[in-house]
Parts: structure tokens; sequence; C-alpha cells
């Protein structure tokens, strides 16, 4: 999943992203509305979290520009103020939800996940893998008497591996398709994602994730 963060303080723009991509977000970083319209109109974006107060291009400008190329894309207004006016304003613009600085990352994670389930941009129906049942819109797997709350990375792996079972996949185009690149630091996150993954998928006698030498991953099913 792609979010657009537009915020032009840049200490607070770091933070979140490193924040949300340990969550297994990609961040698209703009410290002003127009770096952020350039952004999106030349990037894949599922979500835009918009500082209002921003030079160049306020956040409410930077809104309905998007809006008018992407009506249903989901936006958070991010502000300093609380002010019923700006409220408002950002209510009309179709704004699915707004947050006070300062807040607490854990929330802003639980509310973008919270509006991608509502907009339909993660998937709702069950899929049966094993003795499992695996929700990637609760990011649940749920079997053998327990359940796993997985992140969202966790399940966007799983759910490629699920499409793509019992074929093995290279790691290169694994990290392509889920990371963005290929590159060394991000293999080695992959590989621990696959130590997690290995280990919910465990009491399952008949799935086994494994690793072809020199080629990539292969998650069997019998």
């Amino acid at each position: 999943m792609n979010i657009l963060l537009a915020e032009d303080d840049e200490d607070l723009r770091s933070i979140l992203s490193q924040y949300l991509e340990i969550n297994g977000f990609s961040i698209l970083q703009a410290e002003n509305g127009q770096a952020g319209l350039e952004m999106f109109n030349n990037e894949h974006v599922d979500i835009c979290i918009l500082d209002i107060m921003m030079p160049l291009m306020d956040g409410f400008e930077l809104a309905r520009q998007i809006r008018k190329n992407d009506p249903e894309i989901p936006v958070i207004f991010l502000t300093a103020r609380n002010q019923k006016a700006d409220r408002i304003k950002g209510l009309k613009l179709g704004a699915d939800d707004y947050i006070t600085k300062p807040f607490e990352v854990e929330e802003l994670i639980l509310r973008i996940q919270n509006i991608l389930r509502r907009a339909g941009r993660v998937g709702a129906q069950p899929v049966n893998i094993g003795g499992f049942e695996f929700r990637f819109d609760e990011l649940t797997l749920t079997g053998f008497e327990q359940q796993y709350q997985m992140t969202l990375k966790e399940a966007e792996f799983l759910k490629y591996l699920i499409e793509h079972k019992n074929r093995v996949m290279k790691r290169e185009q694994i990290l392509e398709d889920l990371w963005g690149e290929n590159d060394y630091f991000l293999g080695r996150s992959m590989d621990v994602f696959v130590t997690r993954l290995r280990k919910y998928l465990k009491p399952d006698a008949s799935l086994s994730l494994d690793t072809v030498r020199g080629v990539g991953i292969i998650l069997r099913t019998e």
C-alpha cells in the first residue's frame, strides 16, 4: 500500500514515515503541497495523509486537486489547529478523517487500516489455506486454536504467496512486487518476514514455506 505523506515539518515527516514503513506501508514523502501533487500525478497512491498548513499549496487545495483525478481516494488531514471551521471545510472536501496534532502514531495506523477497509482497498473475502482461515481485511490468520494478528506487510506477503502457491518465486521478483525495489537491506527484512510466516504456519503439516537456495521462495500446499 502506497501512502502519500505531504507534511512540511521535516522531523515529523521523517518520524511518521519510519513508523508507517515498519508497519508495512510504502511512503511517498512531499515537503509541500505542490510536490505532493506532482508525486500523486506520477505515482500509484492508495491513501493520502495531508498536512493542512503547507507552503506553495495548502492541504485543502491539494485535496481538491487530487480528488479531481481520483474522487474515491481516501484522504486524512493533519493539523495543529483544532478549529471547527477547518473540520467542516475538510469534511466538505470529502475527508475520511481529521487528526489534530499531537497524536499517537499507533492511532494513525489504526485509522488508516479502518479507512482502507471501508474504502474496499483491501480484500474482504476470507481465504482458506490448509487448516487456516486468512482474512486480509482484518489482518488475521486463524486456525489450530490460534489467531495471529498480523502486520500489514506480513498480510501482504502471505497474500502474495497464496496467490502464487506451489510456485517458486524469485527473491528479486518478490522484492520488486512487494517492496518496490531489489535491495540488499530490504532482502534481509524479507527474510525476517519469512521466518515469522513459517512460525505462523508451523502447526499445519500440509503447509511449508521453503527457500530454494539461489532462486527464491515457495509456499507448498498439499
